[in-house]
């Protein structure tokens, strides 16, 4: 019996895993885009200039909607953003609905995404005005003062609270099964009906092992990051 529920919740965690992954991969840099397009004083084309006259000064409806979105996905459960993504189309506009695993994607995706603009941005504008301009006495670009001189720093501030939410995806990939997507605690789950209980608690190993693992790792990636101070 223990075989068999280790390869039933391997199953079920392998679907978490693409979960996750797959979140990550489009989240991440979907949080770049949203992060620039709520910060009215950047522009992307011109990396992160603080020039009044940047790109989105011109354009306020890209840092509203941006706003908007962020404001709207933080300020509302990942499980109502799941039934939503996967019934609403097929209700409000009578479309077909979308794949289960694809809907689940995309609410995880759009949902880290917003938290990932966020912490962008908090590390973005962390970065002293006199180190740009620093930048731009040497003679520097603003590409190069970007990237030789803020990004190595925004990727060190950020690094703790990326972290966190990405260990904490790890945990919320189990929301999938509101929508019916197999995954490790449904699978756990299912032995249940045969009068066990113990595999559900079994699923924890999986999750302590698998963020016990992430934790290694983002700590040692901190640390070879530590060369930067203050």
């Amino acid at each position: 019996m223990f075989v068999q529920v280790t390869n039933a919740l391997l199953e079920g965690f392998w679907e978490s895993l693409k979960v996750f992954g797959l979140t990550l991969l489009f989240s991440i840099p979907l949080g770049l885009v949203i992060c620039f397009g709520s910060m009215s004083k950047w522009a992307p084309l011109d990396f992160l200039s603080k020039s009044k006259d940047s790109f989105f000064e011109k354009f306020k409806p890209i840092q509203w909607l941006c706003k908007g979105l962020v404001w709207v996905v933080r300020g509302t459960p990942l499980m109502l953003q799941l039934i939503v993504i996967f019934y609403g189309p097929g209700l409000m506009f009578d479309l077909p609905l979308l794949p289960r695993f694809t809907a689940t994607i995309v609410a995880f995706s759009l949902n880290y995404a917003c938290y990932f603009s966020e912490i962008y941005r908090g590390g973005i504008e962390s970065i002293a005005t006199g180190q740009y301009e620093a930048g731009q006495v040497l003679g520097m670009t603003k590409t190069q003062i970007f990237f030789k001189v803020v990004l190595l720093q925004v990727v060190k501030r950020i690094m703790a609270p990326m972290s966190n939410e990405i260990i904490t995806l790890v945990k919320d990939t189990s929301l999938a099964r509101i929508i019916s997507v197999y995954e490790i605690i449904w699978a756990g789950e299912s032995f249940i009906k045969k009068g066990l209980i113990w595999p559900l608690f079994y699923t924890g190993a999986f999750y302590l092992i698998f963020n016990g693992l992430l934790t290694i790792l983002f700590a040692r990636l901190e640390k070879k990051l530590s060369y930067f101070r203050g």
